[in-house]
């Protein structure tokens, strides 16, 4: 089945005149007295930041530990967040709701509530 497939071409990384690297098809290069310096270029994302890890073990924490704490390091920042916009929320509620008294007060209570709020302004 694989007599119908093409032979495979080689393909070599070279260095241009400009000093970049490109892949070129060894069939298609100039007779050369010296060979191509073969280049291996790696081309990838970069790995995980993992020094927190390596610190963690290289001080005799032990790798559950480690595990532990990059499995619950980002659930506690997401709970922390969580927390912080219910404390928010809450916040926002008992100004809106300080507000409205205040507002209620001085328009039902007369010249008594415009003291009140008055006071209450002071404070």
């Amino acid at each position: 089945m694989d007599q119908h497939l093409p032979a495979p071409r080689a393909v070599t990384v070279v260095q241009l005149p400009d000093g970049s690297y490109t892949y070129a098809d060894a069939t298609h290069l100039p007779a050369q007295q010296q060979a191509p310096q073969q280049i291996v270029q790696h081309i990838h994302q970069a790995p995980p930041d993992r020094t927190v890890q390596r610190i963690a073990l290289g001080s005799g924490v032990g790798a559950g530990a480690v595990a532990a704490g990059v499995y619950f390091g980002p659930l506690l920042v997401g709970v922390l967040t969580a927390i912080a916009a219910n404390l928010a929320m809450l916040a926002f509620l008992a100004a809106v709701m300080a507000w409205g008294v205040v507002s209620v007060v001085k328009s039902v209570g007369g010249s008594d509530g415009k003291a009140a709020s008055k006071r209450l302004r002071r404070r």
